[in-house]
């Protein structure tokens, strides 16, 4: 019988990837990513684990498995971090703090 590849094995790999891309992005997009990503990675896992003759691909469910993991670990630190800034110093003061950091490459630019 002919071998076949795993279902969403690819797409998992791609949404392990996005997810590490996309930490930066205040865990809005790369959170979800991941955790979708480790949920179609843990059913893929499964279906390999019944017949692992019959499919291809479990590489890449296996690499898009870790880089969700490290996606949502990632992802949940930055946004740990967003609210931790919100909470200790609040809008008003991160608003400051970029204003500050502006002015300070505007002035590197100047000179």
């Amino acid at each position: 019988m002919e071998k076949q590849q795993l279902p969403n094995s690819t797409l998992i790999l791609v949404f392990g990837i996005i997810s590490i891309v996309t930490c930066c992005c205040y865990g809005v997009i790369g959170l979800p990513l991941g955790i979708i990503a480790l949920v179609l990675a843990n059913k893929a896992t499964a279906l390999y684990a019944t017949d692992p003759e019959l499919y291809t691909g479990f590489q890449n469910v296996k690499t898009g498995k870790i880089l969700a993991i490290i996606g949502i670990i990632l992802n949940a630190i930055f946004l740990m971090t967003v609210i931790w800034m919100y909470v200790s110093i609040g809008a008003d003061g991160i608003q400051e703090m970029q204003e500050e950091w502006l002015k300070g490459l505007n002035e590197g630019a100047v000179e």
